[in-house]
């Protein structure tokens, strides 16, 4: 489903070159739950962004289902990101002027859906969540796990084939954690739903069914994780 070929990412920072990624090589199948680890500076948030076009390679490919996203104007990476890839964030990124049914909503605004069936969709995702009686709660009314919740229902409520999450338990105490990580585990199997996911917890690393490590820009491992493929047998 995703294929990262010789991917190589640079900036230049007071006129020095510092390499974020140097020619890495991935392929992701389609509903693999992929977490990708390492220490601060490796190279994991960089990955993330050039996965979902957010910002381009200096050089490398990427491609996503047969599509060169690396190859994309912004017009058709837009459109690209809207019909394929969910977003779950650290920070929630939820709006704070909008109820939780209207942020997971916006997402179906964006495309053009009527008011009454996107909402009616964005109810009947949250209270699958169990967020049944927070429909109207603005985010400052929300615990941790709650918010982070919608955000799961809003990347979920286009129906992606992809979901990219950068961080989404860093802010949320064990037990919120660990409820958002069975969830999203949940996702990838019965939805056959790709994630790939940025984390520094190797706890919640551990829980992936493929643990990608990243050091200095490198691939410093890529292991199947054999405790999570036998929780899938049993």
């Amino acid at each position: 489903m995703i294929n990262v070929s010789n991917l190589t990412k640079k900036y230049f920072v007071n006129g020095e070159c510092i390499t974020a990624l140097d020619s890495v090589n991935i392929n992701i199948q389609k509903g693999e739950f992929c977490c990708i680890v390492g220490s601060s500076g490796s190279g994991k948030s960089t990955l993330l962004k050039l996965l979902a076009g957010i910002e381009r390679p200096n050089g490398g490919t990427i491609s996503i289902n047969n599509n060169c996203i690396h190859k994309m104007t912004e017009n058709e990476l837009a459109k690209f990101r809207q019909n394929n890839i969910g977003f779950i964030f650290q920070s929630y990124n939820l709006l704070p002027y909008l109820t939780a049914i209207e942020n997971v909503a916006l997402p179906l605004l964006l495309k053009g859906v009527d008011k009454y069936k996107r909402l009616k969709l964005s109810k009947t995702l949250l209270c699958k969540l169990g967020l049944d009686m927070r429909l109207n709660n603005m985010p400052c009314e929300l615990s941790g796990g709650q918010q982070q919740r919608v955000g799961i229902a809003r990347a979920l409520i286009t129906h992606p084939q992809i979901i990219l999450a950068d961080e989404p338990t860093g802010n949320l105490d064990n037990e919120s954690s660990n409820q958002i990580m069975q969830l999203l585990i949940g996702l990838s199997r019965k939805k056959d739903i790709t994630i790939i996911m940025v984390t520094h917890d190797s706890n919640i690393a551990n829980q992936a069914d493929r643990i990608i490590t990243l050091n200095n820009g490198f691939i410093l491992s890529d292991t199947i994780n054999q405790s999570s493929l036998s929780s899938i047998s049993q």
